[in-house]
């Protein structure tokens, strides 16, 4: 997979707005007045929850993002906003007078939580007509609608926001609560967690039960997609086709807080980016890998999750990435003080004298990255009929050998504008060259870096392969 670009998505997030408050410090003794442990608090910090909280995610992706809920008159709606805004949220909150903006406080020590109070009274009697007709102003501006629902009653009108998206051809996606799914009917993708499935459907014995009921709910609610998120066991998708399961990818987990906000405002940015909800699902396994890994709500930045496909695609495909994996994956080799060697060429039909000199190139760092040009440079360079095999072949076959980490395309007649943005500690090229004709070598020399000429092996080479080729074609016929 290649990460999309985020910040294309346009998302309108309608739902439950919290403050997660966390106080933290020291614990040595036990209070006199109770068998409770005293903290001795030394740091506050209050971060957005909730429906905020898949705001942040979303915006820390790069997408826009607009939250739309229900607060209180009070301090800590001006908080809340403010915070948000720092992360590029665009903020549509309505205040209600009477009512405190929900606000869960924590109380931590070493890592762990020791106490939770909650502040909040439900929204649900509230009258509903003013967020409808601010949902009704912001939803021509977005791709995609996500409504987080975490039962505080800010959504209990939700199937008539449905409506209103559904008659706009929205993609809806809905994190749901509560023991009634029928308010989220026709919506595009629904995402309970198992305890909440349960709830729903009853005990789930087994796989095939898990499969046989999520299809079920899936049809009374006529919902294309039903996502459930399945803590350990990864998550899985049920739609018309057959069920996609997904194992959990965490290595370490520290944290779920948060971690279903995380998993549904990444499927709905690369959704709203036009991924398959396949490939989209597979994106928020990962960031909840991520984000487990961490204490309290977080967000995760393009860059982690970058990071982490790439760990990925390198395991399933061998290396081959896009120019921007290529870059994230080189920040965090650097900062490993990883020695980066490249090269690059056409690479058309490869041969012995490619793989001797690959081999060669390897042998001078800890990674060796190959720059591969696409199709129409390669016609450019050699004339018509090349290449003889396609980009994607090419690169995949480089991508299997040994001594190659990573391949990447390039579209220019020279790799120099690429070469100059990595920036390798070892550039080389194979040939007759001199370090003055080699694309890239002065911006990699005012780097600091080195670069190298390695003759290819004797007597093979591309051209010659397929002159051989031809001629024995037509002493044949």
């Amino acid at each position: 997979m290649i990460l999309p670009d985020f910040s294309q998505a346009r998302i309108l997030i309608v739902g439950d707005i919290m403050l997660d408050r966390y106080w933290k410090g020291g614990t040595s003794r036990i209070s006199p007045e109770a068998p409770v442990p005293v903290v001795n608090i030394h740091e506050v910090e209050d971060r957005p929850g909730g429906a905020a909280n898949v705001a942040i995610n979303a915006a820390s992706l790069g997408a826009e993002v607009t939250l739309l809920g229900l607060c209180g008159e009070d301090e800590n709606a001006q908080l809340l906003q403010a915070r948000l805004e720092s992360y590029g949220v665009q903020c549509c909150f309505l205040p209600i007078a009477g009512f405190d903006t929900i606000t869960k406080l924590r109380v931590l020590s070493r890592n762990q939580q020791l106490l939770r109070m909650d502040f909040e009274k439900s929204f649900a009697q509230v009258d509903k007509s003013e967020l409808a007709n601010q949902f009704s102003t912001q939803l021509s501006q977005a791709d995609l609608v996500v409504f987080s629902d975490y039962n505080k009653g800010a959504l209990s009108d939700v199937s008539q926001l449905i409506k209103l998206a559904k008659a706009q051809q929205k993609t809806i996606v809905v994190d749901p609560k509560g023991s009634d799914f029928f308010k989220y009917q026709d919506a595009s993708v629904l995402t309970p967690n198992m305890a909440e499935l349960e709830a729903i459907v009853g005990h789930v014995e087994d796989e095939s039960q898990l499969h046989h009921k999520a299809t079920e709910l899936r049809d009374k609610l006529a919902i294309d997609n039903l996502l459930v998120t399945r803590s350990e066991k990864g998550m899985s998708l049920f739609n018309t086709g057959t069920p996609f399961h997904l194992p959990a990818k965490a290595r370490e987990v520290y944290d779920v807080t948060g971690a279903g906000d995380t998993v549904v405002s990444t499927l709905s940015v690369a959704l709203a980016c036009g991924q398959s909800v396949q490939q989209a699902c597979v994106l928020a396994n990962i960031a909840a890998s991520i984000v487990v890994g961490k204490l309290g709500t977080s967000v995760i930045t393009p860059t982690e999750l970058a990071l982490a496909l790439n760990e990925q695609s390198t395991h399933l495909d061998g290396g081959v990435m896009n120019e921007e994996q290529l870059l994230r994956a080189l920040e965090q080799a650097k900062g490993e003080g990883e020695r980066i060697v490249m090269t690059n060429g056409c690479f058309d039909i490869l041969h012995a004298g490619h793989v001797s000199y690959l081999q060669a190139a390897a042998q001078l760092g800890d990674r060796l990255i190959v720059a591969v040009n696409t199709d129409d440079s390669v016609t450019r360079l050699k004339g018509p009929g090349r290449p003889v095999n396609s980009v994607d072949r090419r690169m995949a076959v480089l991508a299997g050998l040994s001594a190659v980490d990573w391949v990447v395309p390039f579209s220019e007649d020279t790799p120099q504008r690429l070469i100059a943005r990595l920036l390798p500690d070892v550039l080389v090229k194979g040939g007759d060259y001199t370090v003055e004709q080699i694309a890239g070598a002065k911006e990699v020399q005012a780097n600091g870096g080195e670069v190298r000429v390695l003759h290819f092996e004797e007597g093979v080479s591309t051209t010659g392969i397929i002159e051989q080729i031809v001629s024995k074609s037509v002493k044949l016929q």
